[in-house]
């Protein structure tokens, strides 16, 4: 299998009461097309942090990051806004969803972003496969935190991406739900073989992957 995720001495600082704080420093980690890796590690271990700068969303201090053979933080903002609508997915532990917009259109604007043909009957189909076909005209606050999180799953991979990122996705569900919501991961990792990094605390979670990558003190742990 082909590296689909690639990083180089990957470290991010941030400059806090006077002083500078390392959340992440020297990572060096490879993810396999296909592979779904767990990140574990104590809070404030450095793991929201990693997954952010993979997925582009904060920018690291140093080092590099690789996603399909690019280096992402070389292109401009606007390139690397694409790439990431494209190519990278993102579940959040807080779901994020727009509280004025229904299930539908929540996981229809990814792709009306860049006007691609056919969002409605994508979001649509996608919904329902997870279980919320009852659900696609109703906002947010009529729906459960394990529905609201399905929602979530369904827009971040609206776009087909070859890599999802997730931040605590089972956080604050309680048992049922986790194991439902963990359980629709794998079917889209295995099904659509869509590459799978997941931050986690909880070993239930983890051990549905191929593979567990601990974090400490900003370190991979070998």
């Amino acid at each position: 299998m082909n590296n689909i995720i690639q990083t180089e001495n990957l470290g991010k600082k941030y400059f806090l009461d006077g002083t500078y704080i390392e959340a992440i420093k020297e990572i060096n980690l490879t993810v396999k097309e296909g592979e779904m890796v767990a990140l574990m590690g104590p809070s404030g271990s450095g793991k929201s942090t990693l997954l952010h700068i993979l997925g582009g969303i904060d920018i690291p201090t140093e080092g590099k990051v690789f996603i399909k053979n690019q280096d992402i933080f070389s292109l401009s903002e606007k390139k690397l806004a694409r790439f990431r609508n494209v190519h990278i997915g993102f579940v959040f532990q807080f779901h994020y969803l727009l509280p004025e917009f229904t299930a539908l259109e929540n996981v229809m604007m990814p792709a009306q972003i860049y006007n691609k043909s056919g969002a409605r009957k994508k979001a649509e189909d996608i919904l329902i496969r997870l279980g919320l076909k009852n659900r696609l005209n109703h906002k947010p606050s009529q729906m459960s935190g394990g529905e609201q999180q399905r929602v979530a799953i369904a827009r971040a991979v609206v776009n087909n991406p070859s890599v999802l990122l997730a931040d605590e996705p089972t956080g604050n569900l309680d048992s049922y739900n986790t194991h439902l919501v963990i359980e629709l991961l794998r079917e889209l990792n295995k099904k659509n073989n869509v590459t799978m990094v997941i931050a986690t605390h909880d070993r239930e979670v983890a051990e549905y992957c191929d593979r567990i990558v601990f974090l400490r003190d900003g370190r991979l742990q070998t």
